[in-house]
């Protein structure tokens, strides 16, 4: 006695509806996002080009495309790459150390360039005096004659 069990094949079509609207959503985020930073960077390089630069404002619209940057890099992070739909755990075992890479790069420029501008002042002792270039007393005894 065997007992066959058969049962018909059970094909389900793919919901496209629900991924793609989310995907669109997200595309025209970033459409908007990046047009956003390239209206600023417009806008940047024409506070520039005039007379009287206010740097000020040029500090605040660098800032705010930093800004607009990161938050492109999370909406790509989150849904092109999933990590939005992760556990927090898992989440924050990328995004520390990520945070932590950032840290130390921005500690590295920030001791670098303290040393380049202590380098030639015995530590803060004495005041960098730029030297000039000077031509070779034999160049100049040449030029005399």
């Amino acid at each position: 006695m065997s007992a066959t069990t058969s049962s018909p094949e059970i094909t389900f079509h793919p919901e496209h509806s629900s991924g793609t609207k989310k995907i669109w959503k997200t595309f025209w985020i970033l459409t908007g996002l990046t047009i956003a930073e390239l209206v600023i960077g417009l806008t940047i390089y024409t506070i520039h080009k005039g007379a009287n630069p206010n740097h000020t404002l040029v500090l605040c619209f660098k800032g705010l495309v930093c800004i607009l940057t990161l938050a492109k890099a999370f909406y790509i992070v989150s849904i092109f790459m999933h990590l939005g739909d992760e556990i927090r755990n898992m989440i924050m075992t990328i995004v520390v150390p990520l945070c932590l890479f950032i840290w130390f790069i921005i500690a590295f420029l920030w001791d670098g360039n303290s040393w380049k501008n202590m380098k030639n002042t015995d530590a803060g002792s004495r005041t960098y005096i730029e030297k000039k270039h000077e031509k070779p007393a034999a160049e100049e005894k040449g030029a005399k004659d």
